[in-house]
């Protein structure tokens, strides 16, 4: 899970340095895999203005250049077409390493002339892909100034360190930038900032209706909800929106598709577009009868299997459902009317289903992970303002099938009782804010889940949830208290110590103890009276522990014929 340290700050009010945040994350056991930092990258870059632009004698796509840089003026050659006199370009001296072409500048002849330095493109700099030209800075920048300096002023999301973690399974709501911010708000990293979704009024009657087969309503898709917008303009999306999916690296397609993936790193939301004049009549989502076929948005063709989940208007299938959406109904630069898809769909179907199709998706892993199916309308009513706002056009009402599934549970919450557990002071009511910032619901002394942590599911958990927050790099050691005061008495039983002074005698006369598994083969059982279904494991390690032992004499027997296989007997 990526994100930049401006994302968080969109959920958090925070000032604490990355550093601080990226080691806070680790404590409260969302595991940082990396920070980068582009900022370090670009450190040695400078600004330089172009005082000459002189035609190389012997290179007609080359120029000669005087620059005026911190360290004098220098002559650079350079081959960009927009090199000429008058510009502020960036700067890499002699020394300087230029990340996007692996190489430290050094001193050199370019056809016969010396060179020293090098002005810079934004792909040099890993910055972007643009590439036809070097940079061209607005303005009249000081000469010599630092360009992270300029970019912290003019373009910051250039500069914004991309935090990496490692999110285990049992944590879904960490894949949202949301979530995260909320586990650091309850440390006291910052204040967790309101996310409040305003129902967006729709103007018209959605021509396409969605309706779920009862045998899915149970489990497989209980809510399905989505809504049409007609008149939208699909084109690049915003630049602080293709920075921010470049930064956590994804690639930006277009605007629909971008806002899309926005929420899905966002607030853990995936969502799926279609091309509303492609969909034939209403979207039915029904389990497969098994050979139909669908090609993805990988534009690979998918046969599916009876039972898997798909969605499909009047003409067949358009999506697989919860995985990845039909190539043939995607959006494109085209598009006109979409149709915006929220639904919850149930954790180990979509596994089963991705792992038969070997689709790795951020939907699919999402999805199996456990969303919260609470915010299944409130993530449609998002992603519509968003589209709205970038996009343009005009809302239709919602249209829904099925309703979010019933997340309410309680368990009991003793703070005295998580102290002793956790083995340090915790006072009572810091226990009962750590909860509430976590989104639990507190009612006298039980404890309701929030409906974005699946994971939650019993008296344990809350105790890890308080500990963790509190951090168990605090906890200090403690001598255990003896249940009675004196010397500890033996606890051996006498059968045990007879056991154990035979074994010791026999020993001291040289004879070796054989310990055998309890569980052997069904042929051996059988050679000695067993082998019964009733002596049968439901669940073996191997095949050949498959059966309980009638008699010690199979496990004596394969112990000494291994034992003469490898010559000690």
């Amino acid at each position: 899970m990526k994100f930049t340290l401006s994302w968080l700050k969109d959920h958090l009010d925070t000032s604490a340095p990355v550093e601080e945040i990226a080691e806070t994350l680790t404590d409260l056991g969302l595991e940082v895999e990396s920070v980068t930092n582009p900022a370090e990258r670009l450190r040695d870059f400078t600004i330089g203005l172009v005082l000459e632009a002189e035609k190389h004698p012997d290179a007609d796509r080359l120029r000669v250049c005087k620059v005026e840089t911190d360290q004098g003026v220098k002559q650079i050659i350079c081959g960009a077409p927009n090199a000429r006199a008058g510009i502020r370009v960036v700067v890499a001296h002699p020394g300087t390493y230029v990340p996007g072409i692996d190489t430290t500048i050094q001193v050199g002849k370019i056809r016969g002339i010396e060179s020293h330095g090098m002005m810079c493109s934004e792909k040099e700099m890993e910055l972007s892909e643009e590439h036809d030209g070097i940079i061209e800075l607005p303005g009249e920048p000081p000469v010599g100034m630092r360009f992270v300096d300029w970019l912290a002023e003019h373009d910051p999301a250039k500069i914004d360190p991309v935090i990496e973690i490692a999110i285990t399974p049992n944590r879904p709501d960490a894949l949202g930038v949301r979530g995260i911010a909320r586990d650091l708000a309850a440390r006291g990293l910052g204040t967790l900032k309101p996310y409040e979704v305003k129902p967006v009024e729709g103007r018209f009657e959605s021509p396409i209706k969605v309706q779920i087969d009862a045998a899915l309503k149970e489990k497989g898709c209980p809510h399905f909800t989505g809504r049409l917008i007609r008149g939208v303009k699909n084109g690049p999306s915003p630049q602080w929106l293709q920075d921010r999916l470049k930064a956590i690296g994804l690639r930006p397609i277009s605007a629909l598709v971008d806002i899309t993936n926005f929420f899905t790193y966002d607030v853990n939301r995936p969502l799926h577009v279609f091309d509303a004049d492609i969909v034939k009549g209403n979207l039915r989502i029904h389990p497969a009868k098994g050979g139909e076929e669908i090609v993805a948005l990988d534009e690979k063709t998918y046969r599916l299997e009876p039972g898997m989940m798909v969605i499909s208007d009047d003409a067949g299938p358009e999506s697989i459902a919860g995985i990845m959406g039909g190539a043939h109904s995607g959006v494109t630069e085209k598009t006109v009317n979409v149709f915006l898809e929220s639904a919850w769909w149930d954790p180990v179907t979509i596994a089963a289903t991705g792992r038969k199709l070997k689709i790795n998706s951020d939907a699919r892993y999402r999805f199996e992970r456990g969303v919260d199916p609470e915010f299944t309308l409130p993530g449609l009513e998002a992603a519509t303002r968003m589209i709205l706002e970038l996009c343009g056009g005009e809302p239709s009402d919602v249209v829904a099938d099925g309703a979010p599934i019933d997340t309410d549970r309680a368990y009991r919450f003793d703070p005295e009782r998580i102290e002793r557990l956790v083995g340090m002071s915790i006072p009572a009511e810091v226990q009962r804010a750590t909860l509430e910032a976590l989104g639990f619901r507190l009612e006298g002394d039980m404890a309701h889940p929030p409906s974005w942590r699946p994971d939650i599911q019993g008296e344990a958990d809350l105790v890890e949830e308080i500990a963790r927050i509190a951090s168990l790099t605090k906890l200090q050691g403690r001598v255990l208290a003896r249940p009675e005061p004196g010397v500890a008495r033996p606890i051996l039983t006498p059968m045990q110590k007879r056991a154990a002074a035979a074994r010791r005698q026999v020993a001291a006369l040289g004879y070796n103890e054989c310990v055998t598994y309890s569980f052997i083969d069904r042929p051996s059982a059988e050679m000695f009276g067993g082998g019964s279904d009733e002596t049968m494991l439901e669940n073996p390690i191997s095949s050949e522990m498959s059966h309980m032992r009638p008699d010690l004499l199979p496990g004596l027997l394969q112990a000494a014929a291994r034992n003469q296989a490898r010559g000690f007997a």
